[in-house]
Parts: C-alpha cells; sequence; structure tokens
C-alpha cells in the first residue's frame, strides 16, 4: 500500500495508453513534492489530445504557483478550436491574476451584453432623464493581465450618457433620438485600457424624471425669501430698538422739564427779596397762568351744546 501511494501504477498506466510519456520516476517526485499527479497527468492526457503542445515541467510549476491547471488547459482548448491565439504562459499568468481565464476565452467567442444601470442625466432645459443602457462587449486577451473590468465600463458608460445628455439643449432631442448618445458615447473610445472590447452601446429605456431645473428655482426663491424675512425681521428690531431708545430719550428730557420747572418757584422767591419783581408782578404773573390753565380745560372739554338746544337721537 505504501508503495502504491508512491508510485501511482494505475496513473502510470493511464498516461501510456493515451499515449502520453510520463516516466514513473516523475510521478514519485511529484509525490514528493506534495503534488497530486492526478491534477497533472489528466490536463496533461486531456491537452495532447487536443493536440496542444505542453510539458509536465509547466503544469505542475503552474500548480505550485496557485493556479488551476485543469481551467487552464480548458482555455487552451476551447481557444485553439476558436483559433484564438493563446500561448500557455499568457493564460497561466490570466489565471494566476484572478481572472476567469475560460470564461475569457469563452466572451471572445460569444460577446458578453452589460446591462447598465438607470443613470440619471439632466437635460439643459432642467428636465431629468432616466436612462438604462445595454454594453455589448468582447473579452480582449491581450489586456485580461493589468486591464480594468466590467465595473469601469459601467462606469465609463454612465458618464458618456451623463455628458451627452447634459449637452442637450432640450429633453425631446434626446427622446426623439436616442441613437445620438449611442453614437457619441462610442466615439469616445471608452474600452481603452479595459480588459474588454465595446462592440456597440444600444439604449434600452428612457424615462422623464423630475423638472430639475423648477425645483432649483423654486429652492432658489425660497432661500431668497428666507433671507429677505431675516433682513427684515433685522430692521424690524432695529426699529423697536430705536423706538425704545427715543422713549428714553423723550422721559430723559421730561425729567429735565420737570426739574426746571422746579426751579422756577426758587427763582420767583428769589426775585421777589431782591426786589427784582414786586407783588402785583407775581399776581398778574398767577393771574395769566390761571387763565391759560383755564383755556387749556375748555380746549379738551370740546364744544358745549347750548342749554335751549335739545339732544338729537342718533
Amino acid at each position: 500500500m505504501v508503495f502504491l501511494h508512491f508510485v501511482p501504477l494505475g496513473l502510470w498506466i493511464s498516461a501510456i495508453a493515451a499515449g502520453v510519456r510520463v516516466g514513473i520516476f516523475t510521478l514519485v517526485g511529484m509525490r514528493l513534492r506534495r503534488v497530486p499527479p492526478s491534477y497533472i497527468v489528466m490536463p496533461l492526457i486531456k491537452a495532447n489530445k487536443a493536440g496542444l503542445d505542453v510539458s509536465v515541467n509547466q503544469l505542475e510549476a503552474h500548480y505550485l504557483a496557485g493556479g488551476n491547471v485543469d481551467r487552464v488547459i480548458d482555455a487552451l482548448i476551447a481557444a485553439h478550436r476558436a483559433q484564438i491565439p493563446l500561448p500557455f504562459e499568457r493564460s497561466a499568468a490570466i489565471d494566476l491574476a484572478g481572472r476567469e481565464v475560460l470564461e475569457a476565452v469563452q466572451m471572445s467567442v460569444n460577446p458578453k451584453v452589460i446591462e447598465t444601470p438607470v443613470v440619471s442625466a439632466v437635460a439643459q432645459n432642467g428636465i431629468e432623464l432616466k436612462i438604462k443602457a445595454r454594453v455589448t462587449v468582447r473579452a480582449n486577451i491581450d489586456r485580461l493581465v493589468g486591464g480594468a473590468g466590467e465595473a469601469t465600463i459601467i462606469a465609463r458608460v454612465g458618464e458618456g450618457i451623463v455628458t451627452t445628455v447634459g449637452s442637450s439643449d432640450d429633453h425631446k432631442d434626446v427622446l426623439a433620438n436616442p441613437d445620438h448618445i449611442s453614437r457619441t458615447v462610442l466615439s469616445k473610445g471608452l474600452d481603452a485600457g479595459t480588459a474588454f472590447e465595446i462592440l456597440s452601446i444600444d439604449i434600452a429605456d428612457v424615462d422623464v424624471g423630475r423638472n430639475i431645473g423648477a425645483e432649483l428655482m423654486t429652492d432658489q426663491a425660497e432661500a431668497d425669501k428666507r433671507i429677505a424675512q431675516a433682513k427684515a425681521e433685522e430692521r424690524r428690531a432695529m426699529a423697536v430698538a430705536k423706538e425704545q431708545e427715543m422713549k428714553a430719550y423723550t422721559q430723559e428730557m421730561e425729567a429735565k422739564v420737570v426739574e426746571a420747572q422746579s426751579e422756577v418757584p426758587h427763582a420767583m422767591a428769589l426775585a421777589l427779596r431782591e426786589g427784582r419783581i414786586g407783588v402785583m408782578d407775581y399776581y398778574n404773573m398767577n393771574n395769566i397762568t390761571a387763565d391759560t390753565q383755564m383755556r387749556e380745560a375748555i380746549s379738551k372739554a370740546g364744544p358745549q351744546a347750548n342749554p335751549g338746544e335739545l339732544p338729537q337721537n342718533r
């Protein structure tokens, strides 16, 4: 059992029956290097039957590097049948880079359709358009290593749609000619630096959304109204403060008048003592003051009705 574990005779006989020359010591060496011989021999038999020139050392090195040997061989066979030039080293590099090399070969033969999410774009007249596109791409095997993926294609197509719609004067032009978006976006060379080749861009759906321009104008008007209200409130507060200030000033002046009036009796007494005015002058002044107060009282009371007149019913 130990001998058969280290010396896979059944696998060696299968390789000889398939016409693949693999030494028995090579299989023992795989066991010692902890490489399952079946992971190398079976893909090697498959490649030999497909007419591919692949060595055991290449497959074993790819397995030790962490690659999927069976998937690489399947990709090479598919590329060979489709007459796509794909050497083993490039296929192994694509597999080690983390890309599905078999899927890439299949996509080179049968292009893939990528459906973009709904892209919101606004025309110059302020109308929003919601656009969904379908992008037909074909894998570019030469750029699979280091090339950008599907997310970059979707982002670039979305950017092209937004730019094209944004440069349109009226959203009706876009609705009438949606193919204008396809031609404009396709002419920008969006597949540069990616692992794909864009074959076509088709606009699948165009919906009319909100009137963004009107909403922006409404928001601006509302903001202007709030600013005007704030300024009006500021002016009102200043007016109220000024009014209170004037009331305080008036009360101050009234206090000064009362203070001045309180000095009048002292001045009159001083003038009488010093003989600058006489007693009769003082009495005349009092008469004039009383007469003035009486006239003010009569003017405040209003016109009086004659005693002979009867009150009228209203």
